[in-house]
């Protein structure tokens, strides 16, 4: 070191920084290529697999739910008829979960 504290090697200094620089950019091109939105079809298709299982649970619970409340409402067997329907709802929708979930998906060609 000299007495005035800088480094002796400013060169040295800017050939270092440049490095930092190289790398960070590499490292941030290689950031970016491993988070990037992957929007093809398959992904497309596992999106719509996804909604279409979201769907069907929902629609089995809501469904039941509504239907079984309706009939204790007219019949008068509260909880009862609510109970029994949404236990089906459920069986219905897991059935049909199950379906989905065993289809073969298609060879790319």
């Amino acid at each position: 070191m000299t007495g005035n504290g800088s480094d002796p090697e400013p060169a040295s200094e800017d050939s270092r920084l440049v490095s930092l620089e190289e790398r960070l950019d590499r490292a941030e091109a290689a950031e970016a290529k491993r988070t990037a939105v992957n929007a093809g079809p398959e992904t497309d298709a596992n999106y719509k697999l996804g909604n279409r299982v979201l769907a069907e649970l929902l629609g089995g619970i809501g469904g039941g739910a509504l239907v079984g409340w309706t009939i204790d409402h007219f019949v008068g067997t509260a909880p009862w008829g609510l109970l029994v329907v949404l236990f089906l709802g459920i069986v219905v929708a897991f059935r049909n979960i199950f379906r989905i979930a065993n289809v073969r998906p298609s060879k790319p060609d």
